[in-house]
Protein backbone atom coordinates (compact mmCIF):
# COMPACT_ATOMS: atom_id res chain seq x y z
CA UNK A 1 0.00 0.00 0.00
CA UNK A 2 1.23 3.53 -0.83
CA UNK A 3 2.59 5.60 2.02
CA UNK A 4 0.27 8.34 3.33
CA UNK A 5 0.74 12.00 2.46
CA UNK A 6 0.72 14.71 5.13
CA UNK A 7 -0.60 18.13 4.09
CA UNK A 8 0.18 21.19 6.24
CA UNK A 9 -1.88 24.17 5.11
CA UNK A 10 -3.36 27.39 6.52
CA UNK A 11 -6.94 26.70 5.31
CA UNK A 12 -9.04 23.62 4.51
CA UNK A 13 -12.77 23.06 3.97
CA UNK A 14 -15.06 24.33 5.35
CA UNK A 15 -12.80 27.40 5.59
CA UNK A 16 -13.62 29.69 2.68
CA UNK A 17 -10.17 30.96 1.61
CA UNK A 18 -9.28 30.45 -2.08
CA UNK A 19 -6.11 28.54 -1.15
CA UNK A 20 -8.25 26.35 1.10
CA UNK A 21 -10.47 25.49 -1.85
CA UNK A 22 -7.39 24.58 -3.87
CA UNK A 23 -5.76 22.28 -1.33
CA UNK A 24 -9.08 20.68 -0.36
CA UNK A 25 -9.68 19.58 -3.93
CA UNK A 26 -6.08 18.38 -4.35
CA UNK A 27 -6.50 16.23 -1.24
CA UNK A 28 -9.70 14.76 -2.65
CA UNK A 29 -7.90 13.97 -5.90
CA UNK A 30 -5.15 12.22 -3.90
CA UNK A 31 -7.87 10.17 -2.22
CA UNK A 32 -9.33 9.30 -5.62
CA UNK A 33 -5.93 7.77 -6.38
CA UNK A 34 -6.26 5.59 -3.26
CA UNK A 35 -3.82 7.65 -1.21
CA UNK A 36 -4.21 8.06 2.53
CA UNK A 37 -3.98 11.74 3.54
CA UNK A 38 -3.56 13.43 6.92
CA UNK A 39 -4.29 17.18 6.94
CA UNK A 40 -3.01 19.66 9.53
CA UNK A 41 -4.69 23.04 9.16
CA UNK A 42 -6.39 25.87 11.05
CA UNK A 43 -9.83 26.09 12.56
CA UNK A 44 -12.16 27.91 10.10
CA UNK A 45 -11.59 31.66 10.46
CA UNK A 46 -10.96 33.29 7.06
CA UNK A 47 -14.36 34.85 6.38
CA UNK A 48 -14.42 37.22 9.39
CA UNK A 49 -10.86 36.81 10.71
CA UNK A 50 -12.33 35.16 13.80
CA UNK A 51 -12.97 31.52 14.66
CA UNK A 52 -16.35 30.60 13.19
CA UNK A 53 -19.34 29.66 15.31
CA UNK A 54 -19.29 26.03 16.31
CA UNK A 55 -15.49 25.75 16.19
CA UNK A 56 -14.51 27.75 19.27
CA UNK A 57 -13.48 26.47 22.67
CA UNK A 58 -10.52 24.26 21.84
CA UNK A 59 -6.92 24.92 20.80
CA UNK A 60 -6.72 21.75 18.71
CA UNK A 61 -9.48 19.62 17.20
CA UNK A 62 -8.94 16.17 15.71
CA UNK A 63 -11.26 14.25 13.43
CA UNK A 64 -11.05 10.93 11.64
CA UNK A 65 -12.11 10.72 8.01
CA UNK A 66 -12.70 7.85 5.60
CA UNK A 67 -9.43 8.76 3.91
CA UNK A 68 -7.22 9.70 6.87
CA UNK A 69 -7.55 12.50 9.39
CA UNK A 70 -7.78 16.26 9.90
CA UNK A 71 -6.15 18.13 12.78
CA UNK A 72 -7.33 21.73 13.14
CA UNK A 73 -5.23 24.22 15.12
CA UNK A 74 -6.20 27.64 16.49
CA UNK A 75 -4.77 30.25 14.02
CA UNK A 76 -4.64 33.08 16.59
CA UNK A 77 -6.32 35.50 14.15
CA UNK A 78 -6.19 39.26 14.48
CA UNK A 79 -8.73 41.69 13.07
CA UNK A 80 -6.11 44.17 11.87
CA UNK A 81 -3.81 43.25 9.01
CA UNK A 82 -1.74 46.35 9.68
CA UNK A 83 -0.49 45.09 13.05
CA UNK A 84 2.50 43.17 11.71
CA UNK A 85 3.87 42.20 15.13
CA UNK A 86 0.50 40.75 16.14
CA UNK A 87 0.24 38.83 12.86
CA UNK A 88 3.81 37.52 13.13
CA UNK A 89 3.16 36.25 16.65
CA UNK A 90 -0.05 34.61 15.45
CA UNK A 91 1.65 32.93 12.49
CA UNK A 92 4.49 31.78 14.74
CA UNK A 93 2.18 30.30 17.37
CA UNK A 94 0.04 28.56 14.75
CA UNK A 95 3.12 27.20 12.95
CA UNK A 96 4.65 25.86 16.17
CA UNK A 97 1.53 24.00 17.28
CA UNK A 98 0.77 22.81 13.76
CA UNK A 99 4.35 21.56 13.46
CA UNK A 100 3.97 19.40 16.56
CA UNK A 101 0.67 18.06 15.20
CA UNK A 102 2.34 17.29 11.86
CA UNK A 103 4.97 15.19 13.61
CA UNK A 104 2.21 13.01 15.09
CA UNK A 105 -0.30 13.10 12.20
CA UNK A 106 -1.34 9.61 11.19
CA UNK A 107 0.91 8.01 13.79
CA UNK A 108 4.54 8.90 14.34
CA UNK A 109 5.72 5.35 13.58
CA UNK A 110 4.31 5.37 10.02
CA UNK A 111 6.70 6.88 7.48
CA UNK A 112 4.81 9.19 5.06
CA UNK A 113 5.45 9.62 1.35
CA UNK A 114 5.98 13.35 1.92
CA UNK A 115 4.98 16.40 3.93
CA UNK A 116 3.46 19.04 1.66
CA UNK A 117 3.37 22.50 3.29
CA UNK A 118 1.77 25.63 1.85
CA UNK A 119 2.81 29.28 1.98
CA UNK A 120 1.70 31.85 3.02
CA UNK A 121 2.41 31.94 5.86
CA UNK A 122 6.08 31.60 5.06
CA UNK A 123 6.73 30.04 8.47
CA UNK A 124 5.10 26.79 7.33
CA UNK A 125 8.08 26.11 5.03
CA UNK A 126 10.56 25.37 7.80
CA UNK A 127 7.79 23.89 9.93
CA UNK A 128 7.03 21.35 7.24
CA UNK A 129 10.71 20.68 6.60
CA UNK A 130 11.45 20.04 10.28
CA UNK A 131 8.45 17.72 10.61
CA UNK A 132 9.53 15.85 7.48
CA UNK A 133 12.97 15.24 8.93
CA UNK A 134 11.51 13.86 12.12
CA UNK A 135 9.17 11.68 10.05
CA UNK A 136 12.07 10.64 7.75
CA UNK A 137 10.38 11.67 4.50
CA UNK A 138 10.77 14.37 1.80
CA UNK A 139 9.33 17.87 2.17
CA UNK A 140 7.44 19.65 -0.62
CA UNK A 141 6.97 23.41 -0.19
CA UNK A 142 4.04 24.87 -2.16
CA UNK A 143 4.24 28.64 -2.82
CA UNK A 144 0.89 30.33 -3.49
CA UNK A 145 2.30 33.87 -3.14
CA UNK A 146 5.97 34.82 -2.94
CA UNK A 147 6.56 36.41 0.44
CA UNK A 148 7.84 38.93 1.39
CA UNK A 149 7.92 40.36 -2.15
CA UNK A 150 4.19 41.14 -2.35
CA UNK A 151 4.18 42.71 1.12
CA UNK A 152 7.17 44.89 0.24
CA UNK A 153 5.65 45.99 -3.08
CA UNK A 154 2.42 47.06 -1.39
CA UNK A 155 4.22 48.83 1.45
CA UNK A 156 2.78 46.45 4.06
CA UNK A 157 6.34 45.81 5.26
CA UNK A 158 8.85 48.67 5.36
CA UNK A 159 11.03 47.81 8.35
CA UNK A 160 14.49 46.85 7.05
CA UNK A 161 15.09 44.29 9.80
CA UNK A 162 11.77 42.54 9.23
CA UNK A 163 12.48 42.45 5.49
CA UNK A 164 15.96 41.00 6.10
CA UNK A 165 14.63 38.28 8.42
CA UNK A 166 11.84 37.45 5.97
CA UNK A 167 14.31 37.20 3.09
CA UNK A 168 16.50 34.88 5.14
CA UNK A 169 13.55 32.70 6.13
CA UNK A 170 12.39 32.58 2.51
CA UNK A 171 15.81 31.56 1.16
CA UNK A 172 16.42 28.93 3.83
CA UNK A 173 12.94 27.46 3.34
CA UNK A 174 13.56 27.03 -0.39
CA UNK A 175 16.99 25.51 0.07
CA UNK A 176 16.00 23.12 2.85
CA UNK A 177 12.94 21.75 1.09
CA UNK A 178 13.34 18.71 -1.14
CA UNK A 179 11.00 20.24 -3.71
CA UNK A 180 9.48 23.69 -4.19
CA UNK A 181 6.26 24.03 -6.18
CA UNK A 182 5.26 27.39 -7.68
CA UNK A 183 2.22 28.36 -9.74
CA UNK A 184 3.83 29.91 -12.81
CA UNK A 185 7.04 30.47 -14.74
CA UNK A 186 7.13 34.01 -13.33
CA UNK A 187 7.24 32.68 -9.79
CA UNK A 188 9.82 30.08 -10.80
CA UNK A 189 12.09 32.81 -12.17
CA UNK A 190 11.60 34.78 -8.95
CA UNK A 191 12.55 31.81 -6.74
CA UNK A 192 15.51 30.74 -8.88
CA UNK A 193 17.06 34.18 -8.50
CA UNK A 194 17.12 33.72 -4.71
CA UNK A 195 18.77 30.32 -4.35
CA UNK A 196 22.12 28.77 -5.22
CA UNK A 197 22.43 26.90 -8.54
CA UNK A 198 22.76 23.54 -6.78
CA UNK A 199 19.19 23.94 -5.43
CA UNK A 200 17.51 25.14 -8.61
CA UNK A 201 16.53 21.67 -9.84
CA UNK A 202 14.09 21.49 -6.91
CA UNK A 203 11.74 24.14 -8.30
CA UNK A 204 8.69 22.82 -10.18
CA UNK A 205 5.80 24.67 -11.86
CA UNK A 206 2.32 23.30 -11.14
CA UNK A 207 -0.54 25.73 -11.76
CA UNK A 208 -3.62 25.93 -9.61
CA UNK A 209 -6.84 24.58 -11.05
CA UNK A 210 -10.56 25.18 -11.08
CA UNK A 211 -13.39 22.74 -10.49
CA UNK A 212 -15.00 23.08 -13.91
CA UNK A 213 -17.71 20.56 -12.93
CA UNK A 214 -18.90 22.81 -10.11
CA UNK A 215 -18.33 26.21 -11.74
CA UNK A 216 -20.10 26.28 -15.10
CA UNK A 217 -21.55 28.98 -17.37
CA UNK A 218 -25.01 30.07 -16.15
CA UNK A 219 -27.66 32.61 -17.00
CA UNK A 220 -26.69 36.15 -16.01
CA UNK A 221 -30.07 36.94 -14.42
CA UNK A 222 -29.39 35.40 -11.01
CA UNK A 223 -31.10 35.72 -7.63
CA UNK A 224 -27.88 37.42 -6.50
CA UNK A 225 -28.75 40.33 -8.79
CA UNK A 226 -32.08 40.63 -7.02
CA UNK A 227 -30.37 40.66 -3.62
CA UNK A 228 -28.06 43.47 -4.74
CA UNK A 229 -30.92 45.42 -6.39
CA UNK A 230 -29.45 45.04 -9.87
CA UNK A 231 -31.62 44.93 -12.98
CA UNK A 232 -30.79 43.88 -16.52
CA UNK A 233 -27.98 46.41 -16.98
CA UNK A 234 -24.36 45.27 -17.61
CA UNK A 235 -22.45 44.24 -14.49
CA UNK A 236 -18.69 44.47 -13.95
CA UNK A 237 -17.46 42.53 -10.92
CA UNK A 238 -14.38 42.14 -8.79
CA UNK A 239 -14.64 39.00 -6.64
CA UNK A 240 -11.90 38.22 -4.14
CA UNK A 241 -9.82 39.69 -1.36
CA UNK A 242 -10.42 43.43 -1.04
CA UNK A 243 -6.87 44.43 -0.19
CA UNK A 244 -4.41 47.15 -1.11
CA UNK A 245 -2.70 44.89 -3.66
CA UNK A 246 -5.68 45.10 -6.02
CA UNK A 247 -5.87 48.80 -6.96
CA UNK A 248 -9.63 48.72 -6.59
CA UNK A 249 -9.90 52.48 -6.60
CA UNK A 250 -9.85 52.03 -10.38
CA UNK A 251 -13.29 50.42 -10.04
CA UNK A 252 -14.56 53.66 -8.53
CA UNK A 253 -13.06 55.69 -11.39
CA UNK A 254 -14.71 53.39 -13.92
CA UNK A 255 -18.05 53.62 -12.10
CA UNK A 256 -17.96 57.40 -12.42
CA UNK A 257 -17.17 57.21 -16.14
CA UNK A 258 -19.66 54.41 -16.95
CA UNK A 259 -22.91 55.30 -15.14
CA UNK A 260 -24.90 52.86 -17.27
CA UNK A 261 -22.92 49.93 -15.80
CA UNK A 262 -23.29 48.52 -12.29
CA UNK A 263 -20.03 47.67 -10.52
CA UNK A 264 -19.85 45.01 -7.82
CA UNK A 265 -17.01 44.53 -5.34
CA UNK A 266 -17.63 41.12 -3.85
CA UNK A 267 -15.42 40.16 -0.91
CA UNK A 268 -13.84 41.45 2.26
CA UNK A 269 -10.43 42.71 3.28
CA UNK A 270 -8.32 45.50 4.69
CA UNK A 271 -9.16 48.03 1.94
CA UNK A 272 -12.93 47.63 1.93
CA UNK A 273 -13.76 50.27 4.52
CA UNK A 274 -11.70 52.91 2.68
CA UNK A 275 -13.27 51.95 -0.66
CA UNK A 276 -16.80 52.19 0.71
CA UNK A 277 -16.01 55.61 2.11
CA UNK A 278 -14.69 56.78 -1.28
CA UNK A 279 -17.72 55.32 -3.08
CA UNK A 280 -20.25 57.41 -1.16
CA UNK A 281 -22.51 59.11 -3.72
CA UNK A 282 -21.96 56.51 -6.46
CA UNK A 283 -25.33 54.88 -7.08
CA UNK A 284 -23.98 52.29 -9.53
CA UNK A 285 -21.62 50.45 -7.20
CA UNK A 286 -22.46 47.61 -4.81
CA UNK A 287 -20.37 46.04 -2.03
CA UNK A 288 -21.04 42.53 -0.83
CA UNK A 289 -19.16 40.18 1.49
CA UNK A 290 -17.87 36.69 0.79
CA UNK A 291 -20.58 34.23 -0.15
CA UNK A 292 -20.78 30.54 0.81
CA UNK A 293 -18.83 28.22 -1.46
CA UNK A 294 -22.00 26.74 -2.93
CA UNK A 295 -23.00 30.19 -4.23
CA UNK A 296 -19.74 30.92 -6.04
CA UNK A 297 -21.01 29.72 -9.47
CA UNK A 298 -24.06 31.97 -9.12
CA UNK A 299 -21.99 34.95 -7.98
CA UNK A 300 -19.62 34.61 -10.93
CA UNK A 301 -22.53 34.23 -13.37
CA UNK A 302 -24.04 37.50 -12.11
CA UNK A 303 -21.37 39.57 -13.88
CA UNK A 304 -21.04 40.18 -17.60
CA UNK A 305 -17.36 41.10 -17.21
CA UNK A 306 -14.90 40.30 -14.42
CA UNK A 307 -11.78 42.24 -13.51
CA UNK A 308 -8.41 40.99 -12.23
CA UNK A 309 -6.38 44.00 -11.05
CA UNK A 310 -2.97 43.87 -9.35
CA UNK A 311 -0.71 46.76 -8.46
CA UNK A 312 2.49 47.35 -10.43
CA UNK A 313 5.20 44.83 -9.60
CA UNK A 314 2.87 42.16 -8.19
CA UNK A 315 2.11 40.26 -11.39
CA UNK A 316 5.39 38.35 -11.16
CA UNK A 317 4.98 37.33 -7.50
CA UNK A 318 1.28 36.42 -7.37
CA UNK A 319 -1.09 34.49 -9.64
CA UNK A 320 -4.73 35.35 -8.78
CA UNK A 321 -6.42 31.95 -8.75
CA UNK A 322 -9.75 33.71 -9.24
CA UNK A 323 -8.81 33.97 -12.94
CA UNK A 324 -9.41 30.25 -13.45
CA UNK A 325 -12.82 30.40 -11.76
CA UNK A 326 -13.90 33.34 -13.94
CA UNK A 327 -12.93 31.48 -17.10
CA UNK A 328 -14.74 28.35 -15.90
CA UNK A 329 -17.88 30.48 -15.48
CA UNK A 330 -17.61 31.51 -19.13
CA UNK A 331 -17.12 35.20 -18.46
CA UNK A 332 -14.58 37.52 -20.15
CA UNK A 333 -11.79 39.17 -18.18
CA UNK A 334 -10.29 42.65 -18.13
CA UNK A 335 -6.98 42.44 -16.28
CA UNK A 336 -4.86 45.35 -15.08
CA UNK A 337 -1.56 43.64 -14.44
CA UNK A 338 2.12 43.68 -15.39
CA UNK A 339 2.76 42.75 -19.02
CA UNK A 340 4.39 39.40 -19.74
CA UNK A 341 3.18 37.74 -16.54
CA UNK A 342 1.05 34.62 -16.06
CA UNK A 343 -2.42 36.17 -16.23
CA UNK A 344 -1.57 38.07 -19.41
CA UNK A 345 -0.26 34.83 -20.96
CA UNK A 346 -3.42 32.97 -20.01
CA UNK A 347 -5.59 35.64 -21.63
CA UNK A 348 -3.45 35.62 -24.77
CA UNK A 349 -3.51 31.81 -25.03
CA UNK A 350 -7.20 31.47 -24.33
CA UNK A 351 -8.54 34.59 -26.05
CA UNK A 352 -10.73 35.09 -22.97
CA UNK A 353 -10.10 38.77 -22.40
CA UNK A 354 -7.70 41.68 -22.50
CA UNK A 355 -5.06 43.15 -20.22
CA UNK A 356 -3.90 46.71 -19.68
CA UNK A 357 -1.11 48.26 -17.67
CA UNK A 358 -1.63 48.22 -13.89
CA UNK A 359 -2.56 51.34 -11.92
CA UNK A 360 -3.84 53.17 -15.02
CA UNK A 361 -7.51 53.99 -14.34
CA UNK A 362 -8.04 55.60 -17.75
CA UNK A 363 -6.78 52.57 -19.71
CA UNK A 364 -8.70 50.27 -17.36
CA UNK A 365 -11.94 52.19 -17.87
CA UNK A 366 -11.57 52.27 -21.65
CA UNK A 367 -10.91 48.50 -21.74
CA UNK A 368 -14.06 47.92 -19.69
CA UNK A 369 -16.06 50.25 -21.93
CA UNK A 370 -14.94 48.35 -25.01
CA UNK A 371 -15.66 44.94 -23.48
CA UNK A 372 -19.10 45.91 -22.16
CA UNK A 373 -20.08 47.38 -25.53
CA UNK A 374 -18.67 44.54 -27.64
CA UNK A 375 -21.88 42.48 -27.59
CA UNK A 376 -21.35 38.96 -28.90
CA UNK A 377 -17.56 39.39 -28.84
CA UNK A 378 -17.59 39.38 -25.04
CA UNK A 379 -19.76 36.26 -25.00
CA UNK A 380 -17.39 34.52 -27.40
CA UNK A 381 -14.39 35.50 -25.26
CA UNK A 382 -16.08 33.93 -22.25
CA UNK A 383 -16.75 30.74 -24.19
CA UNK A 384 -13.10 30.54 -25.27
CA UNK A 385 -12.04 30.88 -21.63
CA UNK A 386 -14.26 27.98 -20.65
CA UNK A 387 -12.71 25.75 -23.33
CA UNK A 388 -9.19 26.69 -22.17
CA UNK A 389 -9.97 25.78 -18.55
CA UNK A 390 -11.36 22.39 -19.51
CA UNK A 391 -8.19 21.45 -21.39
CA UNK A 392 -5.47 23.03 -19.21
CA UNK A 393 -6.25 23.16 -15.48
CA UNK A 394 -8.33 20.19 -14.37
CA UNK A 395 -8.05 19.11 -10.70
CA UNK A 396 -6.98 15.57 -11.66
CA UNK A 397 -4.13 16.82 -13.82
CA UNK A 398 -2.81 19.12 -11.08
CA UNK A 399 -3.01 16.41 -8.39
CA UNK A 400 -1.16 13.96 -10.63
CA UNK A 401 1.59 16.53 -11.07
CA UNK A 402 2.06 16.68 -7.28
CA UNK A 403 2.16 12.89 -7.10
CA UNK A 404 4.79 12.88 -9.87
CA UNK A 405 6.94 15.31 -7.87
CA UNK A 406 6.63 13.10 -4.77
CA UNK A 407 7.52 10.01 -6.82
CA UNK A 408 10.60 11.78 -8.20
CA UNK A 409 11.87 12.24 -4.62
CA UNK A 410 12.33 8.51 -4.30
CA UNK A 411 9.66 7.41 -1.82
Amino acid sequence: MSRPIIVLCPHFAPDSAPTGDVITRIVHEFVAENRKVHVVTSLPWYRTHAIETGWTGRLVRREKTAWGSIIRVHPFPGKSKSNLLRRAIGFGAFSAIAGVCTVFAGGVHRRPAAVISMSPPLTLGLTGWLASRIRRCPSVFNIQDVFPDAAIETGAITNARIIAVSRWLERVSYQRSDAVVVLSEDLRTNVLAKIAPKHQHKVHVIPNFVDSDRITPRDRMTSYRDELRIGTEPVVMYAGNVGYSQSLTMMLHAARELPEVTFVINGDGAARTDLEREAVGLSNIRFSGYQPAERVPEVLATADVHVVPLRTGLGAVSVPSKTYSILAAGRPVVAAIDAGTEVTRILEQSGAGVSVAPDDPVAFTEALRAMVNSGSAATEAGARGRLWVESHVSPARVAHSYLDVIASLGV
